[in-house]
């Protein structure tokens, strides 16, 4: 722990994993669904927001508490403890999926990038993916976490494009608290990519490992050190992960805000992404709400990128029983970088189908008494964790179902 009197400072120099986590959840991926659910359905999703906070909350304090209890990541316990055709058949999914996401947020940060400075995209992106590789394979995990907190505050900007557009906040309000639902096939397929983007496999992976990086940056190298977890690191996490979920959705509710109060509202509804989102706001607001959509949209993707392509590192690393994390030398751990390089030079995208086979392997391993002890999920984060993996499978059904009407 933190060897910190003042309380207060000690809190925040704790919340680390948690915060990054919820934070790199609003990757641009996740912030074009959003801002295209806005364009398209006004005040209509804002609702989600307060749905899908729990339910993270959820999933990711029982990845934390796996991470914590058992010392080691999510793919190491399941190679310690389950079949290891589950292990290679979600390690390899988990890898194809962020490689894919890496890839269109490398390309989100350079169209963004783009848009304050007419530089062309293409000559953006490999200068972009080598200073992420530089912070990943030559920084410490110390400086990482730190770059990582400070690039949290550029989540704000989408706070304040959402204050610039001057919404109807009595419209806001009534929307927020009282759900609508259509059963129109286009509206439907929008709630299934925002619960699709919002509750995503890759978080579950890095809120485990970084748990365990924590505990290393304090000097419990063993597992044997870093196994079982204290009342009060539990506390903490707690704090966390609830602090980390609640900023992933308040950006989340804030972008579909700003979208619905200006696009939705002037009829431009056929945006395809974040940075479509930018360019049309910016004869809207004097701009303002575009130029902070821009900003957000550049620390977002390079806070999420490294999470992406680092989630896969550990996955893979700890499948193959290698060495792996940030505080190892590049000689050291040569797969774990190795993922991470590769990762960074693919790019495409497809996220959502794995999450729900993850979700209950996830819930099995908390309620495993012979990893968790008397650390099992509880009951109501047990009745939250598997309402989050039956919405999750819900939504991956409606997707086949509404898939090309």
């Amino acid at each position: 722990m933190v060897s910190e009197k003042n309380p207060l400072k000690r809190f925040f120099k704790l919340l680390g994993p948690g915060l990054i986590t919820g934070a790199s959840d609003d990757d641009p991926s996740g912030i074009g669904t959003y801002a295209v659910a806005g364009a398209a359905f006004g005040f209509a999703t804002l609702w989600t927001a307060l749905f899908t906070w729990p339910l993270m909350v959820a999933v990711q304090l029982t990845c934390a508490r796996i991470g914590m209890v058992s010392g080691t990541g999510l793919a190491a316990v399941l190679r310690r403890h389950y079949a290891r055709n589950l292990l290679y058949l979600t390690v390899s999914g988990l890898v194809i999926a962020n490689t894919i996401n890496a890839g269109a947020d490398i390309g989100a940060i350079a169209a963004a990038i783009n848009l304050l400075v007419p530089v062309p995209i293409a000559l953006l992106v490999v200068p972009i993916a080598l200073i992420i590789l530089a912070l990943q394979i030559w920084g410490s995990y110390r400086l990482i976490a730190r770059t990582f907190k400070w690039l949290v505050l550029a989540l704000f900007a989408y706070v304040g494009s959402a204050f610039f557009a001057r919404p109807d906040w009595l419209a806001v309000m009534k929307t927020t608290f009282i759900p609508r639902l259509s059963f129109d096939a286009a509206f439907l397929a929008t709630l299934v990519a925002i619960f699709g983007t919002t509750i995503s496999p890759y978080l579950f992976f890095w809120q485990a490992d970084q748990e365990v990086e924590e505990e290393i940056s304090f000097g419990r190298v063993t597992r044997a050190q870093r196994r079982g977890a204290s009342d009060a690191e539990m506390k903490y996490a707690r704090w966390d992960v609830h602090l980390g979920m609640l900023l992933s959705n308040l950006v989340m509710y804030f972008i579909i805000l700003a979208t619905a109060a200006t696009l939705f509202k002037t009829g431009k509804t056929n945006i395809q992404s974040a940075t479509d989102a930018a360019e049309a706001l910016k004869p809207l607001a004097h701009g303002a709400a575009s130029l902070m959509l821009a900003v957000g949209l550049i620390g977002s993707g390079f806070l999420a990128v490294p999470v992406l392509t680092g989630c896969s590192a550990y996955a893979v690393s700890e499948a193959a029983g290698g060495r792996y994390g940030f505080n190892q030398k590049f000689r050291q751990a040569k797969l774990f970088y190795g993922v991470i390089i590769g990762s960074t030079l693919i790019g495409v995208l497809i996220n959502f189908v794995l999450a729900p086979p993850l979700l209950v392997a996830i819930m099995l391993v908390a309620n495993n008494r012979q990893i968790m002890g008397e650390r099992v999920n509880g009951r109501w984060t047990n009745i939250l964790g598997w309402t989050t993996t039956l919405v999750m499978f819900v939504a991956a059904v409606a997707l086949v179902l509404t898939w090309g009407q």
